[in-house]
Formats: C-alpha cells, structure tokens, sequence
C-alpha cells in the first residue's frame, strides 16, 4: 500500500521543484528584463530632461515638452542617422545597396508576424521586436542562398524580398482580429507612433550596431574590399558577410519607424553616395556620410512636422537634394583643383589606396 503512495509522493515533489525552479528561471529572466527595460526607461527620460531645456533655449516648437512623442522621433532619427550610413558605407563598397530593400520587406512580414500573433494568441509582444527576428533570419537566409547556391547575391536578394513581402501580405489578408489596422505607419512610417517600448528597442540595437562595427571595423574592411586576400590570411570571410547582413537587418528594423518599409533602404545609400563625392578616404567618406544622414534627418523631421507630410518621404527627398549638392561640389573641386573626386572603385582606406571592384558612381 506504501510503495504506490510513495511513487506517487515523489513523482509529486519532483514536479513540485521542476515548477518551481521553472517559475524561479521565468522569474529571474523576467527580472533581467525589468531591470534593463527600466534602465532604458531612465535614458529616454534623460533624453526628455535635454529636449526640454533645448526647447527652452531656442523656442523650437516641436520640442515642446507636451510632445514627448516628437523627442522619441529625434532620438530614433539621429540613431538612423548613424546606424544607416555606418553599415551603408560597407553594403555600397560591397555592391550589396539593394540587400536593404530586401531585408525591409521580410521586416514588414516580421511586423505582420508580430501583429498576426498578438491578434491570435494575445502573445503582447512589439512588432518591431518580431520583425528584427525575422529579418535577422532572412539576411542570414540570403547569405545561405548565396552560399550554397550558384546564385548571385541581387538573384537571394530578390528570393528573400519576394518571400518575406508575400508572407506579410498574407497574414494581412487574414485579417485576424483587425489585423490590417495601422499597417500604413510600417508601410510609411509615422512619427506620432514611436512609442518608448520602441525607442527603447532602437537604443539597443543602436549600441550592439556601433559595437560590432568599432570591434571588427579592421576585419569588415579588409573583407570588403579584398574578400580573396582576406580568406588567404585566415579571416572567416563567410562570417563576417553574415554579421555584416545582420547588422543591416537591426538598421532596417530600427529605421522602419520613422522612414517606413518603403523608403528605408535609402538611409543606407544615399548619404553614402554623397559622401563619396566628396571624400578621399573610407574613414573620411564614413564620416561625412554620418553627418549628411543627420542632417537629412533632422531638416526631414522638422519639415514633415511643420509641413504635416509624411517623414520617410520628406528626409529621402532631403537627402537626394544634399546628395545633388555633393556631386556639385565635388565636380567644382575637380574643376578647380582644390581636390580629387575619388573614384568608387579606388577610394583611400586609411593611406592605403584599394581597389573596390565597384566601378565609378
């Protein structure tokens, strides 16, 4: 009579201390999350704390303390206006402009994920969390393609854009619980919808983006512009492409917000091609692209508020416009001796000329 009350007792207290370190691993997971959200939290109150006084000093309207949202879409636009043109700098060089375009489509299946379950299950997850995740999987997808395939890197491209664009556009259709409310702020962008749940998630993949890039900036380098020479010293090329394409897809994402899935690959190469008409090196043109995507983005900002037009539509049209200033400075300082345009195909890295294989822009 003992022996099955005792198996039962045991079976009993194991599952008892299975749940409960269960609950105690969900619980200290959970609190990992509080505390780093809360910390993110303290930073976009900062950041408040520094809008507010600059709208003290200089009367800027939509810096107005009463408009929170608008200091979260200055903060997510300078973000983009380094993120964009850092990882840019490297995709142009690497004739890979176009893999933006791609990864932004499967990161609107990534929000249409994130939307479709929040509908079905009540998950109660960000869809610009989703949509990392998701185009994180379709850029390494696109490397996997190219890799193991004789296909060029535009033909994994266009498989991965067209995938990732039909399965959004299905779980749309579905319409699960009102599912097809709000899509035109992913599709466009909306500077009134930057939440700080968002903001915060921009912020860390802000600062895994400059960390990776200030960590293996020599390897990146090197691999972008003699990927053979590299693999020959020992570098692991086909792992560095990978970070590169994961990287891009955290600047999609983080993007997205503000430009939308349309426009947002343009943040990755128009400033970059400003900037190479009027810079003689990669550190110099990585540079002055930093610096013309802030400049996109703030007067873009300022005009769609102003203006009340779309945002992405406005900094690209800004951007194009500097991007048009630069090729006419560059073409007087050819013309007039001061310095040499450099070429795409032979940009300076660091003192050291480099053959790109990219050809002239």
């Amino acid at each position: 009579m003992s022996d099955p009350l005792t198996v039962a007792l045991v079976t009993w207290l194991l599952a008892a201390v299975d749940g409960s370190a269960a609950v105690a691993l969900q619980g200290g997971l959970a609190g990992v999350g509080e505390v780093v959200f809360g910390a993110l939290l303290w930073l976009l109150d900062q950041w408040y704390w520094l809008m507010d006084w600059v709208y003290y000093v200089t009367g800027v309207e939509m810096l107005n303390p009463r408009y929170r949202y608008m200091h979260r879409a200055v903060l997510v636009g300078l973000c983009v206006g380094v993120m964009a043109p850092l990882i840019g700098t490297f995709l142009v060089h690497r004739q890979l402009a176009l893999i933006g375009d791609a990864l932004a489509h499967t990161a609107f299946a990534g929000v249409a994920v994130g939307l479709f379950l929040n509908a079905v299950i009540d998950l109660g997850v960000s869809p610009y969390l989703t949509a990392v995740v998701v185009a994180m999987i379709a850029a390494l997808f696109i490397e996997l393609i190219s890799e193991t395939t004789d296909a060029y890197n535009d033909v994994s491209m266009a498989i991965v854009l067209s995938t990732g664009f039909a399965l959004g556009t299905t779980l749309i259709s579905l319409n699960a619980g009102g599912l097809a409310v709000g899509v035109n702020q992913f599709l466009f962008g909306n500077l009134s919808t930057v939440s700080p749940q968002s903001a915060a998630i921009l912020i860390v993949l802000f600062a895994v983006i400059v960390g990776t890039v200030a960590v293996t900036r020599n390897e990146l380098l090197y691999v972008t512009f003699d990927e053979t020479a590299a693999e020959v010293s020992g570098i692991p090329v086909n792992w560095y492409n990978r970070v590169m394409v994961m990287l891009t897809a955290m600047v999609v994402v983080g993007a997205m917000q503000i430009m939308g899935v349309i426009l947002v690959a343009a943040m990755l190469v128009v400033p970059v091609a400003g900037a190479t008409q009027v810079s003689r090196s990669f550190t110099e043109s990585l540079v002055v692209s930093v610096v013309l995507a802030e400049l996109a983005v703030l007067l873009g900002i300022g005009v769609a508020y102003y203006g009340g037009v779309t945002a992405g539509g406005v900094i690209v049209l800004v951007a194009v416009g500097i991007y048009i200033c630069a090729v006419g400075i560059g073409k007087l300082q050819s013309a007039r001796g001061e310095a040499e345009t450099p070429e795409m195909g032979t940009i300076e890295t660091d003192g050291v000329e480099v053959d790109a294989g990219t050809g002239g822009d």
